[in-house]
């Protein structure tokens, strides 16, 4: 609790916490949990993305096998966050892990396998746009394309890479072999309710949804708002705003009549230009992000939306134009890993819910290449995104128990 209180206070922006991809707050957080890295017993390294990976036991354990190298089993989260975040979501997934291994370190327990600890650069794309930045490279995953990808003051992100310390060109040399690798196992704060309403310290994931994030963008004619009769205007913010209740509508609907996990589409970001009282807006760039448990629905889903916005473009004489910027499938969880987990669980509280995530995680990434899991931490009122983001000392002591047990659990069936 000492260090996410630490970390919290890292932040570019000292009215609020605000810690993104290759800025200063990041280096700082970096040489931080780099410390306590080293204090568990781990041998660190920064990667070419800014990754920072803490390797136990500091030195390979001697192969099994001539000219064998050890299997190694990553844990970890993401260390930036969004503007004006909480302190717990991604830390807390990396803050465990240390926690594991330096109980591991302490008690002198070799593992059959070696772990690997990761603090990712980016997950939440605040800077670029682009999520799973750091997870993607480890992945093999990360499309070069990005590194042209400018940021509100200008910046590429190749020079953003550069000033940090990494280097854009050693991207592709930085993937993880998943031939080496066990699997990813992540902790994260629920970011949901369904853990308070019963009153549970954890929860085993069962998939993440798929996620789709695209740039809309309505062109109209700027006119003089005393002026122009009604009739004759050409409004894009209007087109915009009936857009979005559209997109409240049709999800709403859909969610409803689907089972399970259902579709969630929100717009969250929304910019008028000119933006003068007295100026009718000429255009309008607003995000749409569609979820999905299932890829099919959220496919439809985008689909249906964007000719929803095209008839409205056409029927206001108005210009659209719309591009995906983000696109991440649905992720099921591996169910031996899971269950596993569940196992562990269960000897710290009498129901273990299985749950699926709606928010998008760095193990959706990882799963591109070896098998992932994820347990869930009962945060207060399901808040997250927010400085009142909360999690209990109580649930964080439950969290570690379960992921020191799963660990035994998996060094048994290794």
């Amino acid at each position: 609790m000492r260090r996410i209180d630490a970390l919290g206070k890292i932040s570019d922006d000292p009215n609020c916490l605000a810690r993104t991809f290759c800025s200063p707050a990041m280096r700082r957080a970096n040489v931080l949990v780099g410390s306590w890295m080293r204090e568990a017993g781990m041998a660190i390294r920064t990667d070419a993305i800014g990754n920072i990976i803490g390797h136990y036991p500091a030195v390979d354990p001697k192969p099994k096998i001539k000219n064998q190298k050890s299997k190694i089993l990553l844990l970890g989260s993401h260390l930036d966050t969004v503007r004006d975040a909480g302190k717990f979501d991604g830390p807390l997934g990396v803050l465990i892990a240390i926690a594991c291994v330096q109980q591991l370190n302490d008690s002198k327990i070799q593992l059959p396998f070696a772990i690997e600890v990761v603090g990712f650069a980016d997950e939440e794309g605040v800077r670029y746009q682009s999520t799973y930045l750091g997870s993607k490279v480890l992945a093999g995953r990360f499309n070069l394309k990005d590194l042209k990808r400018v940021d509100a003051d200008g910046i590429r992100m190749a020079e953003a890479i550069r000033s940090f310390g990494g280097n854009p060109n050693e991207l592709a040399n930085a993937k993880m072999d998943p031939a080496r690798l066990l699997g990813y196992v992540e902790a994260h704060i629920e970011q949901g309710p369904v853990l308070e309403q019963k009153n549970l310290s954890v929860g085993v994931v069962t998939a993440i949804a798929g996620q789709t994030r695209m740039r809309l963008t309505f062109t109209g004619r700027a006119d003089h708002a005393g002026t122009t009769p009604m009739n004759l205007r050409r409004d894009a913010l209007c087109a915009a705003a009936e857009f979005i209740s559209t997109v409240e509508t049709f999800a709403g609907d859909r969610k409803r009549n689907e089972a399970g996990f259902g579709l969630v589409a929100t717009v969250g970001e929304i910019t008028a230009l000119p933006g003068a009282s007295n100026v009718i807006p000429g255009e309008v760039v607003l995000s749409l992000d569609a979820r999905h448990a299932k890829d099919s629905g959220r496919q439809r889903a985008i689909a249906t939306l964007k000719q929803k916005a095209i008839q409205i473009a056409r029927r206001r004489n108005i210009k659209l134009s719309a591009e995906v910027v983000h696109h991440s499938p649905a992720v099921a969880c591996d169910r031996h890993f899971s269950s596993l987990l569940t196992k562990a669980a269960a000897c710290y509280q009498k129901q273990v819910p299985v749950l699926p995530s709606g928010a998008g995680h760095d193990a959706a990434a990882m799963a591109a290449i070896t098998p992932v899991a994820m347990l869930f931490v009962r945060c207060k009122k399901g808040v997250s995104h927010h400085p009142n983001e909360s999690v209990s000392e109580k649930d964080i002591r439950v969290a570690i128990s379960v992921m020191n047990d799963f660990l035994q659990l998996l060094a048994q069936n290794a």
